[in-house]
């Protein structure tokens, strides 16, 4: 008599039977989650030995990482005949942005001002196509005719990550600016300004499905005391981070008085932190078992990614 797979069992094999896999993506979550903590470094045989078992062959790694290479997300560094790679800096940044989130408080209340970059400069077709989408990883809404909006960005940060990203040409042509809201609350035209520059209702769609895969595995994990391998633990942990990272890609990070009610990003938040808490020390026994150097050391995690999921809010910022 065949025993039922767990509900974490589970969520590795419907994993594995996606039929178009986005390898690269993940590869930059595992450096985002498990190798940058571990001073940003690893082996590509210890890579591959990490990523087999949800589905990724050899070849299909190898492919995966040099492509990233060429794109600027990775850097090699040669160690006789084997070879480390680590993100390189715009990487790194790039992974930031959705990590402040994923391990970030609760969003700060808004300061009733709108920032705006308004393109007043001539721009081609093809580089304003550029400009929408760096603007749109970066949480910003359309409005249309030139114009993009959000509620809290850093625009001096959102410049310069434009100027990271190759855009330094277009700075000219674009304009920041702060547009203050004199009320005291969200007002309809704030409520019809978020209508306009953001989808939240297929955002709120994939925050939904995000906490029905996921609860079941959080309720198994609540119910029993019977232990799970490590390294099933550590694929599930992988899973669930990439998954949540992929939604705060496209999520615009609105504070609260700006979002409907029961928002569902906020269920997802909470089971998220749950989950991962309950996963990390064996998935980090499973680290310390198989996670390799090109020289054959093994990294130690830093202090800090043990001692953060001890607080009752256990994805705090890290400074």
């Amino acid at each position: 008599m065949s025993v039922a797979p767990s509900p974490l069992e589970a969520r590795i094999a419907a994993f594995r039977q996606l039929g178009r896999m986005q390898a690269g993506s993940l590869i930059i979550t595992v450096f985002g989650d498990t190798v940058l903590p571990r001073g940003g470094r690893i082996w590509l045989g210890s890579l591959i030995q990490l990523l087999e078992p949800l589905g990724l062959n050899e070849r299909l790694v190898r492919t995966s990482v040099f492509r990233l290479v060429k794109d600027e997300w990775l850097a090699s560094e040669a160690q006789g005949r084997r070879t480390d790679y680590r993100l390189t800096t715009a990487g790194q940044r790039r992974f930031e942005e959705a990590s402040r989130q994923i391990y970030a408080a609760e969003t700060a209340p808004w300061d009733r001002r709108w920032r705006l970059v308004l393109v007043v400069g001539e721009l081609d077709a093809r580089a304003r196509e550029k400009l929408r989408r760096a603007l749109f990883w970066q949480g910003f809404g359309d409005l249309g005719a030139g114009s993009f909006i959000h509620p809290s960005a850093d625009l001096r940060q959102v410049f310069d990550a434009l100027a990271t990203d190759g855009m330094s040409a277009l700075l000219p042509a674009l304009m920041p600016l702060l547009a203050a809201n004199p009320r005291l609350a969200a007002s309809a035209n704030d409520s019809d300004m978020v209508r306009r520059a953001w989808n939240l209702a297929d955002l709120a769609s994939g925050y939904q499905a995000f906490v029905q895969r996921y609860a079941p595995v959080l309720d198994a994990l609540q119910r029993t005391d019977a232990d799970h391998p490590d390294d099933l633990a550590w694929q599930v942990r992988l899973l669930l981070i990439h998954d949540f990272r992929r939604l705060l890609l496209r999520d615009p990070e609105l504070p609260d008085v700006l979002l409907p009610r029961d928002w569902p990003g906020h269920q997802a938040r909470a089971l998220c932190k749950d989950l991962y808490c309950r996963l990390l020390e064996p998935s980090e026994r499973h680290l310390d078992a198989t996670l390799r150097l090109a020289s054959g050391d093994t990294p130690t995690a830093t202090p800090w990614l043990l001692e953060r999921f001890r607080h009752a809010d256990p994805l705090v910022a890290v400074p």
